[in-house]
């Protein structure tokens, strides 16, 4: 087990269904021995894949992987609609899904991709009128969300399968998809599109930014050793880099602007000794810290 003294950084958990975003950074709290610990981007509990955990110092980076793109590999099943638009709801409606041809599904997922408007899950996270959407559709109330720009950059069917005797199909997919996307969303609106009805079978989410199913590790693994990317090593693979003089790193580490560099930002700015100092930005001649880091990487 881990000694619960760790630095600060990143761990990419490989989330287990059934359990919350919010279970898993509980469990990372334990094994860190830290509870300066968060997470980047919720996963649904049906949901698996790649959970980004920021331990102490690194939590400050959380914000900015939020926003990266990401991708999933998904099961959509055409038929079949649900309340949460996802296979944990009760079942709202569909048609018989037989007569949908794989030119017919060919032609939905063309129409779902690009940048298109999207009007989230009823049951997302967001919040109306400083309540969860989830929270009042549970409740009994309808809940419409707003429609909102998203981007599909792929959506490419691998598989296409007949089930429960031809009634319902099921949809193989793969989706990169900017931030803010909802596969369940996908789903839902594919179904509609042909006339059908649709909702999530399984998702799983196997990159967010540059950090890809590959380089996680399950719970059980994390529980025998503790894997954690370290703060400097997060900054470069998260941001474009900025090597700074001994006294660029000195005025930056005491909020002190410098001259402008070549990105416009953010940039995550290293001293010579290769520590992580500040996230900078430029604003017109000088670069400014948007994030400082104090010196060192310990859990302070």
């Amino acid at each position: 087990m881990n000694s619960g003294q760790v630095h600060s950084g990143l761990i990419i958990v490989d989330k287990p269904q059934g359990w919350t975003s919010h279970d898993v950074v509980g469990r990372m709290r334990r094994l860190a021995g830290t509870r300066k610990v968060g997470h980047a981007g919720t996963l649904d509990p049906m949901a698996t894949g790649v959970l980004v955990i920021g331990v102490n110092r690194a939590t400050r980076l959380l914000t900015y992987i939020v926003g990266t793109d990401k991708t999933y590999t998904a099961t959509i099943r055409l038929g079949q609609s649900t309340i949460t638009d996802d296979a944990e709801g009760e079942i709202t409606g569909g048609s018989i899904a037989a007569a949908v041809t794989p030119e017919d599904i060919s032609a939905g997922v063309r129409a779902l991709t690009g940048t298109i408007s999207q009007v989230p899950s009823s049951v997302s996270a967001i919040k109306v009128k400083g309540q969860r959407a989830y929270a009042r559709v549970r409740s009994g109330e309808d809940v419409q969300l707003e429609a909102r720009s998203v981007t599909i950059s792929r959506f490419e069917v691998h598989d296409i399968r007949r089930v429960n005797g031809g009634r319902q199909q099921d949809v193989d997919v793969t989706v990169e998809c900017s931030s803010g996307t909802y596969i369940r969303a996908l789903a839902r609106d594919l179904g509609e599109a042909l006339g059908v009805g649709g909702h999530l079978t399984a998702l799983r989410r196997t990159r967010v930014g540059p950090y890809t199913i590959e380089g996680a590790s399950t719970l059980d693994q994390l529980a025998e050793k503790l894997t954690l990317l370290e703060l400097d090593d997060a900054g470069r693979a998260l941001f474009p880099v900025r090597e700074l003089s001994a006294a660029e790193a000195d005025d930056v580490s005491h909020g002190r602007k410098i001259a402008a560099g070549q990105e416009a930002g953010p940039v995550a700015a290293y001293s010579p000794e290769g520590t992580l100092v500040a996230l900078l930005e430029n604003r017109g001649q000088d670069a400014r810290a948007l994030l400082v880091f104090a010196p060192g990487n310990g859990p302070a």
